[in-house]
């Protein structure tokens, strides 16, 4: 696969206006800002959900508390999360899908992974493993793989060994989900580091 290709791929993502042209359920309610960081040369991906406010109002992925959080679990500095040539950073959706009636996030929008996800993973064969952070990257990546809630997925990282780690979400709002489960502390966080470390060098 070209260069050429998947940076065409890219700027057409970038573009992107299905949420408001074409969409699946009412429209994004602002202006769409898609998010990604691709690269033929990456070797892990992160997949999370979809940007949040700040994320929108940044245009960088995870510049936020929960990026802070990610990274301390990856054993990595900002400086390495942001290398491109190393890491790919591919959500759900790519764009910030708004906030429901009690202000939290939207779940991803669904016109995009179906328009791209496929066509975009097939550009980057050379993604050796896959963080999946959070429920929605989960279901569509492991498919009937998943388990059947996130806390048994994450509990069966070892199952999906080499080429995906399940992660919760590395929100504040999860900290009781990981008093409560301390072998995620344990036992993943150790093997994930190990593996980030193994392919970014």
């Amino acid at each position: 696969m070209s260069r050429s290709a998947l940076d065409k791929l890219a700027r057409e993502i970038r573009a992107c206006r299905l949420c408001i042209d074409e969409p699946a359920g009412k429209p994004l309610p602002h202006e769409p800002r898609p998010v990604l960081r691709v690269s033929q040369t990456a070797r892990l991906c992160i997949v999370g959900q979809a940007p949040g406010t700040r994320v929108h109002a940044s245009g960088m992925p995870f510049t936020d508390p929960s990026g802070d959080r990610l990274r301390d679990w990856m054993g990595v500095s900002s400086e390495e999360f942001y290398d491109v040539s190393r890491v790919a950073i591919v959500p759900m959706g790519f764009c910030f899908p708004g906030l429901d009636a009690k202000g939290g996030d939207r779940p991803p929008r669904r016109e995009c992974a179906g328009h791209w996800r496929t066509r975009l993973f097939e550009l980057m064969p050379q993604i050796e493993l896959t963080l999946l952070v959070g429920q929605y990257a989960q279901s569509w990546h492991l498919g009937p793989r998943r388990k059947a809630s996130l806390t048994e997925t994450v509990a069966a990282w070892r199952d999906y060994l080499p080429s995906a780690i399940p992660l919760p979400h590395p929100s504040w709002r999860n900290n009781a989900w990981i008093r409560k489960h301390p072998w995620f502390e344990t036992d993943v966080l150790p093997a994930l580091r190990r593996d980030v470390r193994r392919l970014i060098g």
